[in-house]
């Protein structure tokens, strides 16, 4: 479980509203650290909802399903245990099937039309762990058939600030993670290997 350096706020001091999304984070992910830490801040929990998430992600340029896609290949591609359990659903509800909640991993699937695998295309680029992302010619000629360079541009956009956001609530330790998690703090890495001529280190397969 999550265990933040940060304060947790009780419930009882939340906002109404935090305290709707505490109790809303308990039942859908079984857990609910970011509302208790992110209610020491309430504003920005009010701005991440409602500009982003209700703007952006759940308005915006580009249909609500192909985000989800999007979100759910950049949770499930994280590690992201807590979001992993919301994204799936928010996916489902969507019109996201059950087939290509299984294989979001593998573009390349036959459950993937060549609209959606466009769009995995984009969060395989942004995703935090492909250090090399680039949206290339060849990327934009598979996504300019179903998608204008605007909305070209607000995927990127959704899929940079989720991505953002996952390294920062990995990093400040407020959700659960997957056991393949690539944000591991230093002091928990079995083994370390020491730079040449330098005070820094390297962990394996970093």
């Amino acid at each position: 479980m999550p265990n933040p350096v940060l304060r947790r706020v009780p419930r009882a001091e939340m906002t109404p509203r935090l305290q709707a999304e505490y109790d809303s984070a308990l039942q859908l992910r079984d857990d609910a650290t970011l509302q208790q830490v992110g209610a020491n801040a309430p504003e920005l929990m009010a701005w991440y909802r409602d500009e982003f998430y209700a703007k952006l992600f759940y308005g915006g340029r580009v249909d609500v399903r192909s985000k989800e896609l999007l979100r759910y290949r950049l949770s499930m591609a994280h590690g992201c245990a807590f979001c992993n359990k919301g994204n799936r659903v928010a996916a489902a509800k969507a019109g996201v099937t059950a087939e290509q909640l299984v294989h979001i991993l593998d573009e390349n699937h036959t459950v993937f039309s060549a609209r959606d695998r466009a769009v995995l295309l984009v969060a395989e680029q942004i995703v935090m762990t492909n250090l090399h992302g680039s949206m290339t010619p060849a990327l934009h000629a598979l996504l300019a058939p179903h998608f204008d360079d605007a909305q070209i541009f607000e995927l990127g956009m959704v899929a940079g600030i989720l991505t953002g956001m996952a390294k920062f609530i990995f990093v400040y330790d407020l959700v659960e993670k997957e056991a393949h998690c690539p944000i591991v703090p230093l002091h928990e890495v079995d083994e370390v290997v020491p730079l040449h001529d330098a005070d820094e280190v390297v962990t394996p397969g970093r």
